[in-house]
């Protein structure tokens, strides 16, 4: 029987635990700070936010290159030398990591690439997927599996309210600039991965206890998730509470699985402190 591996970027957020379940192999990606490159998954993201809050600047992040693809896919394929390899990754549209694997891959047999066209906790939701679908069909075969992943990839819905702005506009990911504003007139906005790009959809003003139960119901009422999965995401600096109120919330909706996920230095460097959002997949 053919050993299937699944990889991700870092930016996937997959947590330590799962990755663990079901053999996740995460490639790093980078966060420049003070002119020193740091693989995100080991740069505490409290270092990101006290730099800023001493400097007023904000870090930097750079996508994983073709040569670390390269030595990531050789060391999977040293251990484990017959094994395929399914790669699923961060947005092509916002990053140039999944086309430096690309350039990694022609010198590789038995790796296969699939593009998520989404971030953090919606790459999560498709990654966890497909280990998912691999543990109930151990015997399926690579090219079946792939076409049941690529079917999950558009119905990943990813939504959340940025905790600063700041942040976000240094980051330059959101395709369009109706958040500029929002500094100024107290606005948070909603960013959604819309065919694979970070792109503000809507407004809400206010505290972020009530924007954050807003968005909820607001995605419930955009999507129709599955209930069997859902992802929360934040950033460091989210109050607990709104995590209590959102998980019950959650619970009144038939969410059977809720997982929150913190996100690691790429995502939190882009976000900003004290950020939400929320990821599953569309029946």
């Amino acid at each position: 029987m053919t050993k299937i591996i699944f990889s991700t970027e870092s930016g996937a957020d997959i947590p330590t635990d799962l990755a663990q379940v079901y053999n996740f192999q995460i490639v790093p990606m980078h966060v420049i700070m003070e002119g020193t490159d740091y693989l995100d998954g080991f740069l505490p993201v409290e270092k990101i936010y006290d730099y800023y809050r001493r400097t007023k600047k904000i870090p930097s992040t750079t996508s994983t290159n073709t040569y670390e693809y390269t030595d990531f896919f050789a060391g999977i394929k040293r251990d484990i030398p017959d094994c395929v390899i399914i790669h699923i990754g961060y947005t092509s549209r916002a990053s140039s990591s999944f086309q430096n694997a690309v350039l990694a891959v022609e010198d590789f047999d038995d790796i296969f690439l699939i593009d998520a066209l989404n971030v953090s906790g919606g790459l999560a939701a498709v990654v966890l997927h497909a280990g998912r679908l691999l543990k109930d069909k151990p015997e399926i075969e690579p090219e079946e599996l792939i076409a049941e992943i690529e079917a999950a990839v558009p119905k990943s819905r990813l939504s959340f309210i940025p905790g600063s702005l700041d942040f976000l506009r240094a980051g330059g990911r959101v395709s369009n600039a109706a958040y500029i504003s929002g500094s100024l007139l107290k606005i948070k906005p909603m960013i959604e991965l819309i065919d694979g790009k970070l792109v503000s959809t809507k407004k809400y003003r206010g505290h972020i206890n009530r924007v954050s139960v807003r968005l909820f119901q607001d995605y419930l009422k955009q999507y129709d998730i599955e209930r069997d999965y859902l992802y929360f995401l934040y950033t460091l600096g989210l109050d607990e509470n709104i995590q209590h109120r959102i998980t019950k919330m959650a619970e009144e909706n038939g969410f059977r699985n809720i997982r929150w996920i913190e996100a690691g230095a790429v995502i939190s460097t882009h976000a900003g402190p004290g950020a939400f959002g929320i990821a599953g997949l569309e029946k």
